[in-house]
Order: C-alpha cells, then structure tokens, then sequence
C-alpha cells in the first residue's frame, strides 16, 4: 500500500485564489503526477483542476467530465493532461475496463475526481487533495504526497 505524507496545508478564500493556488502548485507537478481529488460536492475539486490545466499552459475549457467519464485535454504547450470524474461509477465497477490504468501510466498529469471508487490498493496515485468547505465559505485544501514521487525531467 502506497504512503503519503503531509505536504501542505492551504486555505483559500475565493474561487479566484483557490484558482491561482491551483496554477501555482501545477507548476511543481512531474510527468507522470496522479492526483486524487477528495471533496464533498461543491467543495472546489473542478476548481482545482481548472487550475491545474491552466498551470500547465492547457488554454481551453476544463469541466468535470461526471458523464463522459474521462477528458483528455490536448496540451501542445506542455505535458497531456487526463481529467476522470468516477462519481457517476458504482463502487464495484471494472474501472479496467474503464481504462483508468492506461490513464494513471501515462507520461502526463492525471487528475482523478471522486477517487472513492477506486480501489485501496490502487497505486500510482501521487498526490491527494482533500477539499473542505469552511463555514466562511473558504476552502482548506490538505495536500500529501507519496513516499514514492516521480522525478522531474
């Protein structure tokens, strides 16, 4: 089973600064990141991943993609990008044949919303996110990283 450590600890106030959060840690990323978004609904795990593409120097429009499952984002400026929502999935659902593996193993940034329905021995995750909604309305966002990091290029 993979260990994480406490990395970081952030509070945001706005959408905007959670944004501009998200850009600068996307900045730290190596190829082959896989980052597990936790969060209630509403609590910023799209935000983040918003501005985790953009810090990247992905230009287009990033949504959750509940429906679709997967969004592969095209990145000629910088390294792929894989956006899975596994929300809508049952908790027994064959995520291989879903193809989460090929994404997690892939030489870009994987972003994994509602990592939940993963399984616990699921590795390759790198970093976990985990969201709340404060009673101000701000964002904590608790970072931890694996023991085991890609290295940068």
């Amino acid at each position: 089973m993979t260990e994480f450590v406490k990395a970081l600890e952030v509070q945001t106030h706005s959408e905007a600064e959670t944004l501009k959060w998200a850009e600068d840690f996307a900045k730290t990323l190596p190829k082959g990141s896989v980052l597990a978004l936790y969060g209630t609904l509403g609590a910023g795990k799209t935000v983040i991943s918003r501005g985790i593409c953009k810090g990247l120097g992905f230009q287009g429009q990033v949504n959750s993609p509940t429906y679709t499952i997967v969004h592969e984002y095209p990145n000629p400026n910088g390294m792929p990008l894989f956006h899975l929502d596994l929300y809508r999935l049952s908790p027994h659902a064959d995520l291989g044949e879903i193809g989460v593996d090929y994404y997690m193993t892939r030489d870009g940034v994987t972003l994994i919303e509602w990592p939940e329905r993963l399984d616990d021995e699921t590795v390759g995750i790198t970093h976990r996110l985990t969201l709340s909604i404060l009673e101000d309305d701000s964002r904590n966002i608790f970072v931890e990283t694996s023991t085991s990091q890609p290295s940068n290029p």
